[in-house]
């Protein structure tokens, strides 16, 4: 076979490995075969992703006493620390894994993120923490320091206002041992190895029983 020849081949398997459809509605049960495969490849490198995202928080001081990074090692850290489970902590650790994209609902970004690998309390408490957190300097801002009591009748209130109060709002200090993201890394990969629901999360495995 020439060069000229290979080239052809590899065109052709490489346009197999993709759907041939133009709009969706003309997908055949192989095209989705081959997307199907190609989505769990993707997910599985979802908890690498996280973690270089969260690497981008390092140096991001946005006039803290410490980077954005340091804030979450250190939440995840005083949570760890009290007794926490890991997919408390990995919350934790990624609560405000939204600052760079979600620079107005950052806590709906990191929760959304979330959502499929923790309980209803531990995502609940993701989503509104910043109104919680808001507690301790809404009123510096003008804002309403007690955004919070909107939510007072919430069976969760008590599980956010006690992360704020212990994790969230305390961990700005620079003089502070955290652990390193490496020593956060396993729980991390444990915490996503396997959604506990989501909407995307039967068709995959259902794949994966006929292979």
């Amino acid at each position: 076979m020439d060069v000229s020849e290979q080239t052809a081949h590899g065109i052709a398997e490489h346009a197999r490995s993709r759907a041939a459809f133009r709009e969706m509605k003309e997908g055949t049960a192989d095209d989705w075969r081959i997307i199907g495969g190609e989505y769990r490849a993707f997910a599985r490198g979802l908890p690498d992703r996280v973690l270089d995202h969260l690497r981008l928080l390092d140096g991001d001081f946005g006039g803290f006493p410490v980077c954005r990074l340091e804030h979450s090692l250190q939440t995840a850290t005083r949570a760890h620390r009290d007794g926490r489970d890991e997919q408390y902590v990995v919350m934790a650790l990624l609560h405000d894994i939204g600052d760079t994209l979600g620079s107005y609902n950052h806590p709906e970004v990191a929760a959304s993120i979330l959502k499929p690998f923790v309980s209803e309390e531990n995502h609940w408490i993701c989503q509104n923490h910043g109104a919680f957190q808001g507690y301790y300097y809404f009123h510096f801002l003008g804002m309403d320091q007690n955004a919070r009591e909107q939510f007072r009748d919430n069976p969760y209130f008590e599980a956010c206002r006690e992360f704020c109060e212990k994790y969230d709002q305390a961990a700005f200090d620079p003089d502070y041992e955290s652990e390193s993201l490496e020593f956060f890394e396993p729980m991390v990969r444990r915490v996503m190895a396997k959604p506990l629901a989501s909407l995307y999360a039967k068709a995959p495995e259902a794949e994966e029983e006929t292979s």
